[in-house]
């Protein structure tokens, strides 16, 4: 293809994956102004539904501004040549190709942050606010933009410094030897990430003794759940909202559960949220999506290999030769689509392991708990209890809080 034709898939492309997005949240707005359905009512009342609605009403139309300036910044600097003229910016720093290519990503990235700055804070200090779930001070934030540059300029550049010498030293082979590391480097990630990563942000201490503790423990001891690691992450220094996750391998694996979560919930609803969580782990549902992420990544980069050098992608970017740092935004553009079909899948593959651990934690502990906790969570966090199907096949990783009412009411008692 020429580099004019690349330049209208490139801009094709962007402007699809606004409409898709657009189209998708419109219909998600107009469905989640249905009345509260019957079923729903013993989670919210008429009050706190009407609220939950204009929280997901205000957060929409905010992503309409966001989303609508964002595609014009895109659009703009992509078709005046941005791109290319950035790159003249940065070369005359180092003759070093590695080096240019990270000093182009590096201010392409602070550039990208700062312009979205102020629709983060609108975002966490006005709207997070107004419904009550912001707890992080200015404070906090500043030093969590901090400590995430630092992270990004640290990961970037061992991750993007990785790929771009390889390249240059093997040519259209790397591919191979950076899908090895990079799959090296995303097992250990899962494994050491609330040990490495997670206490640069939050504080982690081991769950207490108490009737939580010796209530989980019986449960592990029920199924053979070697339990060594179970914590408790702060999540209340910065929001009100509640989680709990399973992170790690073998013997690092953790159970986190937040504060917030511990707060709000009795020990048995409690107790059922680990059992969910346990029922991940014995259906082996974070090594399969630990393979499917590996395999996917391996088919991007053999793609990607087919395309590093291509002088035309540089020339659609405004570039000119073959500038590896230019056909890698252009690519990444270019691959948006397989990514779009790749995610997808990976949706459906994750909400149907989400149905297995929610029956696991009925057969095991009680399914009445479990339901009474992911109605507290819907609640307490204003979900969407209507989100319209089509936005709950693009983008729910998790099924909808009614369907997994509905899965747990016919586990088999």
């Amino acid at each position: 293809m020429s580099a004019h034709s690349i330049l209208v898939l490139i801009t094709a492309i962007i402007i699809a994956n606004y409409l898709i997005g657009l189209v998708l949240e419109l219909l998600n707005i107009r469905h989640s102004k249905i009345p509260l359905p019957s079923e729903a009512k013993g989670i919210y009342d008429q009050e706190s539904y009407e609220k939950s609605q204009r929280y997901q009403m205000e957060k929409t139309r905010f992503s309409f501004i966001t989303s609508g300036i964002s595609i014009l910044i895109t659009l703009s600097f992509l078709l005046l040549g941005g791109f290319g003229w950035l790159d003249e910016l940065v070369s005359p720093i180092t003759d070093n190709s590695v080096f240019r290519a990270l000093i182009y990503f590096a201010v392409l990235f602070l550039a990208n942050d700062l312009l979205n700055l102020p629709f983060q804070l609108y975002s966490l200090f006005v709207i997070e606010e107004k419904y009550g779930f912001n707890k992080t001070t200015s404070g906090t934030f500043v030093k969590d933009k901090l400590k995430g540059y630092i992270l990004a300029a640290i990961l970037g550049t061992l991750i993007v410094g990785g790929l771009l010498l390889l390249i240059e030293q093997l040519g259209s082979s790397f591919w191979i030897y950076f899908w090895i590391a990079i799959s090296l480097f995303m097992v250990v990630m899962n494994m050491f990430y609330t040990t490495l990563i997670l206490p640069l942000f939050n504080k982690l201490t081991q769950l207490e003794d108490g009737a939580l503790r010796s209530s989980i423990e019986a449960f592990s001891e029920k199924v053979d759940f070697p339990l060594t690691n179970i914590f408790v992450i702060d999540g209340s220094r910065r929001s009100s909202k509640a989680n709990a996750f399973f992170s790690g391998l073998g013997k690092k694996k953790k159970v986190v559960l937040y504060d917030t979560l511990i707060e709000k919930h009795e020990v048995s609803e409690l107790v059922a949220i680990f059992a969910h969580e346990v029922g991940h782990y014995k259906k082996r549902h974070i090594i399969l999506s630990m393979v499917l992420s590996i395999l996917q990544t391996g088919v991007m980069l053999f793609l990607l290999s087919l395309m590093v050098f291509n002088q035309n992608l540089t020339a659609a970017l405004g570039g000119h030769g073959v500038l590896i740092h230019l056909n890698l935004i252009a690519f990444g553009i270019l691959y948006s689509p397989i990514s779009m079909i790749t995610g997808l899948l990976m949706s459906i593959v994750s909400r149907k392991n989400e149905y297995e651990a929610d029956r696991y934690a009925a057969e095991y502990f009680d399914g009445d708990k479990l339901s009474t906790a992911l109605k507290k969570l819907a609640k307490d966090n204003l979900s969407n209890l209507t989100p319209h199907p089509a936005f709950v096949f693009v983008h729910y990783s998790h099924p909808t809080l009614l369907q997994r009412l509905d899965a747990l009411a016919r586990v088999p008692t």
